[in-house]
C-alpha cells in the first residue's frame, strides 16, 4: 500500500508516524511544500524573543531523521498542485519539474495559511506573518540588527505571543485590534485583565481599530490606522488570522464549506480514498455545533493518529472526537486560558446559558504566594451542563482549565465538579479546590439559593433597584457607585429595616468585592422577604466591566479620588 501524506507538522507527521508503527510494509510519501516537514510553529514567538536560544531547537525532526526512524520518504521542497480523484494520482512540483505519483490512501493536511487583508503595501519587507521557521528568524534577525519600534497586526494568540516577545527584546511595541478587546475569544470582563498586562510591559494597545495602509520608507515604515494614528515601524507582524489551505484540493472535487474540507468522524472526505486533517479541515463544536476549522496542534495531532488507524485498521479505528477549542497564552505574568463556548458562541446557537464569575485563589489563602485565579464559567440553564469556561491568573490556570476541558469533554453538569477529588496541600490548592467552587455556585444557582445579576446589566439596574454594597468602608473608599447603600454585610442582619426603607419597594441588588459575602448577604435579605441578588463576581468584574469608564462611573474615597484601582489582576 502507498500512503501519500500532503504537508507535514501536526496532523500530516503524526498519521505518517502512527502509519508506520501499523504497518511495517506500506510506502509512506510525505510532500512538504516548505523547508521543513516537522517543526515547533508554537515554539516561533519564544524564538523571536530570545528564550528559544538556537533555530535548531525549533526542527523537531528532518527527513533524514524520519528516514532512519521510520523508514518515511519525506521529500521538502515539494508542492502539490494537483488531485486526481478518479485516477488516484497527485501531481507534485518541485526543483526536479513535474511530477505524478500515484496512491492507494491520499492524506491532505496542508494547514492554514496566514489571511491577509485588503490593505495597502502589504508586500514591504519589514512585513512578516509568524507562521514559519523562515518567518522566526527574518523577525529576529531584524531586532538583532537593530529595530527599535514593533507594529503587530492582529491580537489573538499568536499576535500577543509576538508582541510580548518583541517586548521583551526592547522594542516600543503596538498591538492593533479591529475587535473591541484584545484575545476576541475572550470575555471582555477577563480580556480588561489581559490589556492591563499588556500595558504593563510597555505595550501600546489599540482596539477597535485597523489598519488601512502600510507606507514604506528607505529605513522604516509607518502603519496608518482607520482612526488616522500614524506609527513609525522597523518591523510589522501580519497576525490577522488564517485561512485554510485547500484552493487546489477544492478545485480537484474535495467538498469544502467556507473554504475547510468536510470531512466524516474518522477523516473522510467527499473522494474515495482521500482523507483530510488539522487546521484546513472543517471541525463540528462539541458545544455548540457550529462547524468551523480549529487551528490547534492538539486536536491535528490525535486527528492525524486516528486517521492513520482508519486507513490501516478500520475495523478498530475510533471516531475523530469533536473539539472543545482549550487554549492557553502567556501574557507578562499571567497566565490566559479557555474551553468550550464563550458567550458570543452561546448566544449565537441559541443555547441559553448562567454564567458564573469568580476570583479564588490558587492555593490556599495563608500560604505565601496566594494569588487570584478569575474565572468564568458557562452552564447550560435547563440542565446545569456545563458548556465553557475561561481563567486568567499569575498562577495555577493551566491546571484548572484542563479539569474542566475534562469535564466539558465528558458531558458532565456543573454539579459534578463539587464531587471531584482534587489533589490539596497548602502551597498548591485548597480543601475547596477553585474546580469546586465553580460547581458550589453553579449548584446554588440551579436550585434558586443564588440569584446574580451582571456587571453589564448595570445602567439598567441603578435605574430599577436599590444596590446594596456590603464590603467594608476601606473598601468602599476605593471605589463605589454613586447611590448605593453601604453596610458591611457582618452589619446586615440588624439594620434590615434601613435596607428596607431605603429600598422603598424596589429590588435590591448586592455587591460586594468578589461575590462571596454578596451571597450571603443575599439569603439574608431573600429569607427577610426581599426581591434580592447578587452582583456576579463582585466589584472585581464590575472594574473589569467598566475598563477606562472606571474614572467617570465610580465615586472614589477622600485621596484616591479619580484613581483606579492599581491592579484588576493583584487587587
Amino acid at each position: 500500500m502507498r500512503i501519500v501524506i500532503v504537508g507535514g507538522v501536526a496532523g500530516g507527521m503524526s498519521c505518517a508516524a502512527r502509519a508506520r508503527r501499523l504497518d511495517e510494509s506500506a510506502e509512506i510519501v510525505v510532500l512538504e511544500r516548505g523547508a521543513h516537514v516537522s517543526f515547533a510553529n508554537c515554539g516561533l514567538p519564544y524564538f523571536v524573543g530570545g528564550e528559544i536560544a538556537e533555530q535548531s531547537a525549533l526542527l523537531v525532526q528532518t527527513p533524514a531523521s524520519l528516514q532512519a526512524a521510520l523508514a518515511l520518504d519525506v521529500r521538502t521542497g515539494h508542492e502539490v498542485t494537483a488531485v486526481d480523484g478518479d485516477a488516484k494520482t497527485v501531481t507534485v512540483a518541485s526543483a526536479a519539474g513535474i511530477d505524478t505519483l500515484s496512491y492507494d490512501a491520499l492524506v491532505l493536511a496542508p494547514g492554514a495559511v496566514a489571511a491577509t487583508p485588503s490593505i495597502e503595501g502589504l508586500a514591504s519587507p519589514r512585513l512578516r506573518t509568524l507562521r514559519s521557521v523562515e518567518d522566526a528568524v527574518a523577525l529576529r534577525e531584524r531586532v538583532d540588527g537593530g529595530a527599535r519600534r514593533a507594529v503587530v497586526l492582529g491580537a489573538g494568540f499568536i499576535g500577543l505571543e509576538a508582541a510580548e516577545a518583541l517586548a521583551h527584546r526592547g522594542l516600543h511595541t503596538t498591538v492593533v485590534e479591529f475587535a473591541p478587546h484584545v484575545l476576541p475569544p475572550l470575555e471582555e470582563e477577563l480580556a480588561a485583565l489581559v490589556d492591563a498586562e499588556l500595558r504593563s510591559l510597555g505595550i501600546d494597545v489599540r482596539v477597535g481599530t485597523a489598519a488601512t495602509a502600510i507606507e514604506s520608507g528607505e529605513e522604516s515604515d509607518v502603519v496608518v490606522l482607520d482612526d488616522g494614528t500614524r506609527l513609525d515601524a522597523d518591523l510589522v507582524v501580519l497576525s490577522v488570522g488564517v485561512r485554510p489551505d485547500t484552493a487546489v484540493f477544492e478545485a480537484a472535487g474535495v467538498a469544502c464549506v467556507r473554504g475547510a474540507m468536510v470531512v466524516d468522524e474518522h477523516g473522510r472526505t467527499s473522494l474515495p480514498g482521500v482523507y483530510a486533517v488539522g487546521d484546513a479541515t472543517a471541525s463540528v463544536d462539541a458545544v455548540t455545533g457550529a462547524v468551523r476549522p480549529v487551528a490547534l496542534a492538539g486536536p491535528a495531532n490525535r486527528a492525524g493518529r486516528l486517521v492513520a488507524d482508519a486507513i490501516l485498521r478500520p475495523e478498530r479505528a475510533r471516531p475523530i472526537p469533536q473539539p472543545v477549542g482549550t487554549a492557553i497564552v502567556r501574557v507578562g505574568d499571567l497566565t490566559v486560558a479557555l474551553t468550550g463556548a464563550n458567550r458570543s458562541a452561546l448566544a449565537a446557537a441559541g443555547i441559553a446559558a448562567d454564567t458564573l464569575h469568580l476570583h479564588p485563589g490558587q492555593h490556599a489563602g495563608y500560604f505565601p504566594g496566594a494569588a487570584q485565579i478569575h474565572i468564568v464559567a458557562h452552564v447550560r440553564r435547563d440542565d446545569g451542563l456545563l458548556l465553557g469556561a475561561q481563567a486568567v491568573g499569575a498562577d495555577g490556570v493551566d491546571k484548572r482549565i484542563d479539569v474542566l476541558a475534562t469535564a466539558i469533554r465528558a458531558g458532565w453538569g456543573v454539579e459534578e465538579l463539587i464531587d471531584l477529588d482534587l489533589a490539596y496541600a497548602p502551597p498548591y490548592g485548597s480543601a475547596k479546590d477553585p474546580v469546586n467552587m465553580i460547581g458550589m455556585v453553579g449548584e446554588n444557582v440551579r436550585t434558586g439559593a443564588l440569584r446574580l445579576w451582571y456587571a453589564q446589566d448595570l445602567d439598567d439596574v441603578a435605574g430599577s433597584a436599590l444596590i446594596l454594597d456590603v464590603r467594608t468602608p476601606a473598601e468602599v473608599a476605593t471605589g463605589h457607585l454613586p447611590g448605593a447603600l453601604t453596610i458591611a454585610h457582618t452589619a446586615l442582619r440588624a439594620r434590615l429595616d434601613e435596607v428596607r426603607a431605603a429600598a422603598a419597594g424596589r429590588p435590591v441588588r448586592v455587591m460586594c468585592q468578589s461575590g462571596v459575602r454578596s451571597a450571603i448577604a443575599h439569603r439574608m435579605l431573600v429569607q427577610a422577604g426581599f426581591d434580592s441578588a447578587s452582583l456576579s463576581g463582585g466589584m472585581l468584574t464590575l472594574r473589569a466591566v467598566l475598563g477606562d469608564r472606571g474614572d467617570d462611573v465610580l465615586a472614589f474615597g477622600p485621596g484616591v479620588a479619580g484613581r483606579r484601582s492599581a491592579s484588576l489582576v493583584h487587587p
